[in-house]
């Protein structure tokens, strides 16, 4: 029987299978594998699995793929997951450049923490009006490697998080892909606290990375947070969100939190 060796990681409470294909040259059906593997109950159980393979230019290649089996082209807390294996592993040092479906990531490794610079946003968009149920909602919108539907709250523990994120999530207006859904509250100075439905995912999660900056971004040009760092309380930890803004315009966006090794196993490839 032929096993498979995986790193169970977690960035804020995003967990992941991470996998070698760098030291071991594994070449499988990874999206199978990502639907199989993070499975609760008859799988590891994973938001997602993280393969990382060589490139040439940069340090590696990450390949992120969710838990029904769709490859993202980004996801924030994975990638900072992603930097502190690589560093475990021997295929990067402190500091790196790795590539994703959605460009070219920096990433600084210090002990049990990894920060990324991140793709600049794009597509920015506020005070849109989406009709769900009866009543229109007021949405933001912008893509931070993947897209997200930003939507503020005043009493974010009440939100139907899990049943209206779903149906935002395949709203005409963000057909054909599909979006991730963040609801927002304000917590006074530079905080705010969010929850996420992620696509791909299909369910709300502890943290999302992405999600993480889209709020942050959108909230600072709303005028409800000032001068970054953000703090961005979510529900599996804290993650910090710094950038530099020029009225619509943000760089230099970097994404900032905890990584956790949960445990390490292996296995049965043909799973």
């Amino acid at each position: 029987m032929e096993t498979i060796t995986f790193t169970k990681m977690s960035g804020a409470g995003n967990d992941f299978i991470m996998i070698d294909a760098c030291s071991s040259d594994l070449h499988l059906p990874w999206s199978e594998k990502a639907a199989s593997w993070c499975r609760l109950k008859t799988g590891i159980g994973a938001d997602g699995l993280i393969v990382i393979a060589p490139h040439e230019e940069c340090d590696f290649t990450m390949r992120i793929f969710n838990s029904d089996g769709s490859e993202a082209d980004m996801c924030g807390n994975g990638a900072r997951c992603a930097a502190l294996f690589a560093r475990m592993q021997g295929l990067a040092g402190p500091e790196m450049r790795f590539m994703t479906k959605a460009g070219v990531i920096g990433a600084k490794v210090r002990e049990n923490r990894a920060a990324i610079e991140m793709t600049e946003p794009r597509d920015l968009a506020c005070g849109m009006s989406v009709q769900a149920d009866d009543e229109p909602l007021t949405v933001h919108f912008v893509n931070t490697g993947v897209p997200h539907a930003v939507l503020f709250t005043r009493d974010l523990d009440a939100e139907p998080v899990a049943d209206l994120g779903r149906r935002l999530r395949y709203h005409e207006l963000f057909a054909p892909t599909g979006t991730n859904v963040d609801f927002v509250e304000a917590a006074g100075g530079n905080v705010i606290r969010v929850r996420t439905y992620e696509r791909g995912v299909e369910a709300e999660t502890l943290a999302c990375g992405t999600g993480a900056v889209a709020s942050a971004i959108v909230s600072h040009r709303l005028g409800m947070v000032q001068a970054p760092p953000i703090t961005v309380k979510m529900p599996g930890g804290d993650l910090a969100v710094d950038f530099a803004a020029n009225g619509s315009a943000y760089t230099s966006v970097w994404l900032d939190g905890p990584v956790d090794v949960v445990f390490k196993g292996e296995i049965d490839a043909r799973r």
